[in-house]
This record gives C-alpha cells, structure tokens and sequence, in this order.
C-alpha cells in the first residue's frame, strides 16, 4: 500500500519541495509540492529522479574496513575501532597538523554536514582543511569578507522584484542557481521579462540562459574582471555614481575612481573581445534601471581573477545605489542565523592566518587551496609534517580537483584514510574505513546553508521519508562518533556531542546583553528544547535563539522547532529586506569600498591589461548539465545520455581549421595531461574556446559504480596541474586556461 511524504530536495541548491510516493520503504515517484511556500510544485530532472538516487543499488549499505590491503565489509563498532586506531597514533605522533580534512559539495546539501564538521574539526584541531570551495566559490567569500567583514555576508538578486539582471558566468537555466537559491529560476527569469525586465548574459558560451537574454556578450574567457573593471571606469567617466541611501554606510568611493583610471572601455576591448561600445551600453542600461543586480558566479570565480571579479560584481551593485534594497541585490536572513547583533564595528575579515606547508598558499576562511592537497600528501619539506591521515567527507577530489593522477597516486602513501560516502568512487576506494550515510529519504532535511542565500525568507522541514533500514546508522550519527573516535574521544555515547554544542551555545548566548536570553539560566533552557533527538534539539535551539524565533517565550508568536513542524510545507517569512548597516563586521563598521588585499591584488589585473593579446590557440571553460551535480549522479541511468554527455564542444571554425568531424575523437592537452572525447561541433561556443563538462572520468579501477563506468567519459580537470590558482582565494583556475587540440584517426585511435 502506497502512501505520500514530504521531503526537501538535497540534490542541487534550489531546495525545491517534494511529494514522494512511498511503497513500503521504496521510494516509487517523486512530484513537486505544490503546497511548498518557496517552490510551488517546480521540480527538475534531479528531483522527480529522487526514488532513483535513494535506490540506486550501488550504495554502500554497511561500513568497509581494509584488511590485508581488501576493503572488506564490517560492523559499525569495528569501523570506528578501526579509525580511532589509525588516526589517533597519527595526531599522537605527528601532531593535528598531519591529518587532513577534505569536505565536499554534498556537505551544504544534508543536517549533518551543516553541524558536524566544525565540531570535528574543533575535536582534532588541524589546520590542514580542504573543501570544494576552493573549485567553485572562495572569491565570492573573500571578496564579500573584505567588503562586509562576514564571509559569509553574500548579497543576492532579488530575482522576483528587480527591472534589471546582469549574469556574468552563470548558467542558472542548467545549474538551478547557485550562491542563490532559487527554485525555478528559469521561470523567474521569464517573469523579470514579462514585466518589462532586461536580462544580459556575458557567457563565452551561448548556453541556455544566454539564448533567454535580451542581451548576450561572448566575452573571452578568464576576461571577466577587466569588463566589470571598465564598467566602473565608465560610471565613474559619466558621473552615473548614486550611492543612494547607501552613501552613509560605505567608505572608499573615491579611492575606486583612481584604481579603475587606467580600464576604459577602449583599453580593455581586445583583452575582453568586447567592443568599447557594449562596454558603455552594459555600464549605462545599470545606472539607468529603477532596481537592477549583478550576479556573478562560477565562470567568474574560477578565473585568475576571480576575487576582484567578484569584488567588482559588488562594487557595481553599490555605485548604483543596488545593493541593500529591494529590487537589488540584499543580504537573505536565515531562520537559523544567529541572533542579530546591534550594527556597529566588528572584527573585519583576514586572510593568510596560516600557510599551506609546501607552496606557502594564504588560508582563505580557515581553508587551504584544494588543488594543493596532493603536495602536502606527497612532499617532505623542513616546514612541518606532510598529511599522513586524511578524512574525505562527501568529497571526490581525484575527479573534482586538478591533476587528479597526482593525487590518486598520494592517497595510496597515506598511513590512514577514512572516507564518508555512500560509494566506493574513484576517492574513497583509496579508504582503510568507508563509512557510508544512509539514503537521502531516510534522512532529515533542513537548508542551513542555502536559506543564507535564498531569494526569498522562509524556513522549511522535513523529518525522514522512511525509517532508517536495518544495520543502517544517520548520517548524524556518523559523523557524531567520527568527530569522538579522532578527538580521542572513542567509545562516548555520540549524543554526547550534541549535549555538549547545546551547553557552549546557551552559555555563550546567555552572557551576550543582545540575546533574547541573557541572564537567564542555561539548564533550565537546554530542559525546554524539543525534537526527537540531538540534531533535532539543535535545529529547535538555532530556530529559538535566531532572527525570527520565541528566544525560549521571549517572543510568543517567533519560531520554534514545534511550530516549524505544524507547517509541513514550510513557512513564508517574507521578500528580503534591507538590512544594512547590521550585517556588516568590518573594523571601521562600514562597507570598505576598497581593502587593502584588493587593492594589492589590482596591480596584477593591470599587468594582465598590459600583456593581452588575442590567443593564437585554444582556450578550456567548463559545462554544466541540468540532470547532473559534478560528478555525484552519472550512476544514475535516469539522468544521463542525452544531452548529458562527455564531449568536447568545438565551434565550427576551429574545426574545419583544425580538421575535426562531428562526433571524431580529439585529445585536449593541457599542462596536467590529457584526455580523449568525441568533438561535438557547435556555434554555442565562441571561435578559440572547446569545453568539456565537469565531474565525468569515472573509469578509475576499484570503483563501485556500475552505470557510470558503462559511458565514463573524462576527468577534465586532467588537464590542469594544479598551479593556477587566485592569489587572494586559492581558488583553482578552472576556466579560460590554455589547451591544444588534435584529431585523432586509424592507429591514433
């Protein structure tokens, strides 16, 4: 007998909600909820393919333990055993430092990645943390650190009320949005047109958004700074600086107006294969626009300036009075943000705390690059231990991170690896311990993360769809006695750790004079907490003590788990708002137009000026496909052939150049190696660039995943070594980097 539950989608940042059809405990269907106060019944590929991921039977069912050089199934008890005993010695020995820790996408898309990590990383007190950040979005969170003092601080198009949307790198019709989370944003975007809207793409590719836009601009790849850059120039050259009500609250103009001087339109057309024109056209129809945001993402951030591209998407924002208002770009307010502080100066935002042992790579937000892990693995140097441990959570860095053979090659010299995930993928096949969550509809689903970037304020919940199945253990629970087994910690009742973040959390806020609890007492406010279990008490804790909670019968009417849980369908908390000057923690309590690093960074973006010249080869950007998520769903038949396939792009100019047929197989060559594919010949990218989507290469021995080795394809980021990186973020240099191309025929083949 069938039955309905509710359930958040987890499988990209637009957190639509679901209607899944439940058949004892298979997930048989999945519909868009209709009653979801943020997504109204939008759903995608990846979403009605819900039943299909939650079953595919390639999951990891119970935990693998290496023995005798096999992983080898085992129970929960010997798994964590097995990591207490071969982390530990480690930290014992060498100290916190050589044990890395490595957290993937999926981290931000589950209750457990958004509360676990932080205290495990407390609980081992390394320095040594890797993230995918550093392949997608650290210039997004350097830039807004220096200008707001809050990484985290991110403004976002108020997509549903602007007249004006710039898009500069990004593809919201196939990623669903990201750094904004909005569901259906394809159907936003057609609204923002049907009332009179203007929508501009800057894409070398004519992707699907661009095909939506009034306006594209092919720009060449990598040159996005110097375009924003020359956009400033002219707002400051035509006297379209407004500050607005923003003037009180921003320091730097001026300081701006000398540091663009030298990007006028004219002197960054070849550089951007821009004409200076469009250039004056793009800067004007800002200024001009009652309400208008610039939203800039991937192609942007994974270039070699994507923390001053970034910057400049804000710079843009707030010279035209757009930022902080409606029809703007706002700051999201989260249910289970902390609770709001007065407005005033805080701490600011620094970079390079630490540095990476072998290349002295700045940290960025507690983080070091990625595409550096494989030589703090593999090089020995007299500036401290290399990482003899690691812990990949969610994380497929051999497919996601650069030179992936290097790293494939380290991971075997590790003394211990333990690895969260539900497959044995071309990264946790190289784990003494594989500790594998249980599938998504058997977990709980709250959008930490995303609400922060949300479109609109609301708050959602969704219990799990079916029970946990026998021998399964929550994810929350892993990571729980993850974080005791390598804090030296084994064999405490994992509750423990949720006890004890409750306790910190009341102790601090009670003595905070802002909180909607200070002078009260702890204990008796940790007793009124409800929920099921500790994850549940601790989203019931952050919902109370949060911007629109009770603050424990402060607030009758605010928010708390139990009123969370009477609207199944989530609760609308309203449009964005205006918020400033409180979400700002810059020393001077100010928006800092112009910060020291960005500043230092700008003579570089000068020089890249002073040496453009049109490339006489090719050039590599990236692709994304809607039915997938890097390299997660290409073991689910469902969501891949099609569209969805592994080829080279190549427009029909550089292929009758070149001599490439339809469908031929051609090696790209770039400075980390090279890989094969099929040419698929296409005027949507511009003449001088190929692309080759993210996330495939799933042809590795050992890996578990048997629709994906059936059509492999090739890992892409083969083709960097993993030397290109953002001074300022450490982020990889993913787009726009240079590459060959050569037909392949007879023996070649």
């Amino acid at each position: 007998m069938s039955r309905t539950a509710l359930r958040i989608c987890p499988l990209c940042e637009a957190t639509c909600g679901l209607v899944l059809t439940v058949e004892g405990t298979a997930v048989t269907a999945a519909r868009g909820d209709r009653d979801d106060v943020f997504s109204r019944g939008f759903v995608c590929p990846k979403g009605a393919s819900f039943g299909a991921v939650d079953s595919d039977p390639d999951r990891l069912r119970t935990p693998l333990v290496r023995r005798d050089g096999e992983l080898r199934e085992a129970t929960w008890e010997e798994a964590f055993d097995a990591v207490a005993a071969g982390v530990r010695p480690v930290v014992e020995r060498y100290g916190p430092h050589a044990v890395g820790v490595v957290l993937g996408n999926p981290n931000v898309h589950t209750v457990a990645g958004a509360l676990y990590p932080n205290v495990l990383l407390g609980a081992l007190g390394t320095r040594s943390l890797f993230t995918a950040s550093t392949l997608d979005q650290m210039p997004k969170h350097v830039s807004s650190g220096l200008l707001f003092g809050d990484a985290n601080a991110i403004a976002v198009p108020d997509l549903d009320r602007t007249d004006h949307l710039l898009l500069i790198g990004a593809n919201p019709l196939e990623s669903n949005g990201s750094l904004c989370t909005a569901p259906d944003f394809p159907g936003r975007l057609k609204a923002l047109k049907a009332r009179g809207g203007t929508l501009t793409v800057v894409d070398p590719r004519r992707t699907r958004t661009a095909k939506l836009a009034d306006r594209h601009v092919a720009i060449r790849p990598g040159a996005d700074a110097l375009l924003l850059a020359a956009m400033v120039h002219v707002l400051y050259a035509e006297d379209l600086v407004d500050l607005g009500a923003l003037a009180p609250h921003v320091t730097g103009v001026g300081e701006v107006e000398a540091a663009v001087r030298d990007f006028t339109p004219e002197a960054v057309a070849a550089a951007c294969d821009v004409d200076a024109d469009v250039t004056r056209a793009l800067a004007r129809e800002l200024a001009a626009a009652p309400t208008a945001a610039v939203y800039g993402r991937i192609g942007s951030c994974t270039v070699p300036h994507g923390t001053l591209a970034s910057w400049l998407v804000d710079v843009l924002n707030i010279l035209t009075g757009n930022l902080d208002r409606p029809g703007g770009a706002l700051f999201p307010q989260a249910a289970t943000d902390r609770t709001p502080r007065p407005a005033g100066p805080g701490r600011g935002f620094a970079l390079g705390r630490w540095h990476s042992r072998v290349s002295g790579h700045p940290e960025a937000k507690g983080e070091l690059p990625l595409s550096a892990l494989a030589e703090e693995i593999d090089t020995v140097t007299d500036a401290g231990e290399p990482v003899r441990a690691l812990l990949t959570i969610a994380a497929n860095p051999v497919l996601s991170a650069p030179d992936g053979n290097r790293l494939d090659k380290a991971l075997d010299s590790l003394d211990f690896m333990v690895s969260v995930d539900p497959y044995l993928n071309e990264t946790s096949r190289h784990a003494h311990v594989v500790l594998p969550p249980p599938p998504p509809a058997q977990s709980p689903h709250h959008d930490f993360a995303f609400n922060t970037l949300a479109v609109r304020n609301q708050v959602r919940y969704t219990r799990p769809a079916v029970p946990l199945e026998p021998g399964r253990t929550a994810e929350t629970e892993i990571l729980a006695r993850l974080t005791l087994a390598v804090g030296g910690m084994h064999g405490t009742d994992p509750a423990a750790v949720d006890a004890m973040v409750i306790e910190q959390t009341l102790a601090k806020s009670v003595r905070e004079p802002h909180s909607p609890v200070h002078g009260r007492d702890p204990g008796e406010l940790a007793a009124r907490l409800t929920g099921e279990n500790g994850p549940e008490r601790r989203l019931d804790l952050m919902l109370r003590l949060g911007p629109y909670g009770d603050g424990f019968g402060a607030r009758p009417d605010g928010l708390n788990l139990e009123r969370l849980l009477a609207h199944p369908h989530g609760i609308d908390l309203g449009p964005l708002r205006p918020r400033l000057p409180q979400p700002l923690k810059t020393r001077s309590g100010k928006v800092e137009l112009l910060p020291g690093p960005i500043a230092s960074d700008l003579p570089r973006l000068r020089q890249a000026l002073a040496e453009a010249k049109r490339p006489a080869g090719l050039v590599l950007v990236g692709r994304r496909h809607l039915r997938s998520n890097n390299s997660w769903m290409h073991n689910i038949p469902a969501l891949t052939g099609g569209s969805n396939r592994c080829t080279v792009h190549l427009h029909p100019e550089d292929a009758a150049r070149l001599g490439v047929d339809e469908g031929q197989p051609v090696r790209v060559k770039g400075a980390g190696g090279e890989v094969t594919a099929p040419a698929e010949i296409t005027d949507t990218v511009r003449p001088g660039v190929v692309s080759l989507p993210h996330g495939w290469g799933h042809d590795r021995p050992g890996v578990r995943q048997t629709h994906a080795a059936t059509d492999p394809g090739v890992n892409v980021n083969q083709l960097l070594d993993g030397s290109l990186l953002d001074p300022l973020s450490g982020n990889a240099v993913l787009n726009g980097v240079p590459v060959t191309l050569t037909p392949l025929t007879g023996a070649e083949l």
